[in-house]
């Protein structure tokens, strides 16, 4: 019986995990991230990243429960959301900033007697930058959202084993999931650097403006609204 129930816990560990991938200042965040890369392969790779950093700070966050005992003031857990608001307008700015202000080429070149325009640019911002950017904001929101449906099941979790192993099973499907999500959210950003770079700066700007609102949004949901400014 005790296995069954252990069995049932992890399994809502892994489901919740791949569910949090899909919140929406999640999707945003790393959309915006993502367009700024040509590769999918390199957005499937970011997309585990955010993963990777969103599952180190949980690791952190639900140890300090479970040996603790304690749980996570809702001051604490307003400000990380706050947190995430002020992360997205920020990146939502650097990427209208690069879309904008880089040294942007258009050319035209024909293929199989078709015409193709290919949008280049000559930044030379590198695969690390992207990653460690990835990382670091996965960490921005391990407390945010439904993350703490999490850490609210391990209170009623009596072994630390096993709330461990639930934090690492929950960790393994945001993982998952954001991976899935930085693939299909990388492919129109592929496709586009290759076929169209009109289309490309296009889809680049409606993210960054996207990750802009959605960032004031939550700002002003959290600040005003929630009142931990006010």
């Amino acid at each position: 019986m005790i296995e069954i129930e252990l069995a049932a816990v992890l399994t809502l560990g892994f489901t919740l995990g791949l569910v949090h991938a899909t919140d929406a200042d999640h999707v945003v965040a790393i959309a915006t991230i993502l367009s700024e890369n040509k590769s999918l392969k390199k957005t499937s790779v970011l997309g585990a990243f955010w993963g990777l950093g969103h599952t180190i700070t949980l690791l952190f966050a639900g140890l300090v429960v479970l040996l603790l005992a304690v749980s996570i003031p809702q001051s604490l857990a307003l400000f990380f959301e706050f947190m995430v608001g002020l992360v997205l307008i920020a990146l939502g700015l650097s990427v209208i900033r690069k879309t904008l202000g880089r040294s942007k080429h258009i050319h035209s070149h024909l293929h199989d007697d078709k015409m193709h325009t290919h949008f280049h640019d000559h930044s030379k911002t590198g695969n690390h930058e992207h990653e460690h950017k990835s990382f670091i904001v996965g960490m921005f929101h391990g407390l945010a959202g439904s993350s703490a449906l999490m850490l609210l099941t391990l209170s009623s979790i009596d072994s630390i084993l096993e709330g461990f192993a639930f934090i690492l099973i929950f960790g393994l499907g945001s993982i998952l999931g954001m991976l899935i999500i930085g693939t299909l959210i990388g492919l129109p950003f592929a496709l586009t650097s290759i076929r169209s770079g009109k289309w490309n700066i296009r889809i680049r700007l409606i993210a960054g403006s996207l990750s802009i609102a959605l960032g004031f949004m939550i700002v002003y949901q959290i600040s005003i609204v929630e009142g931990l400014l006010f």
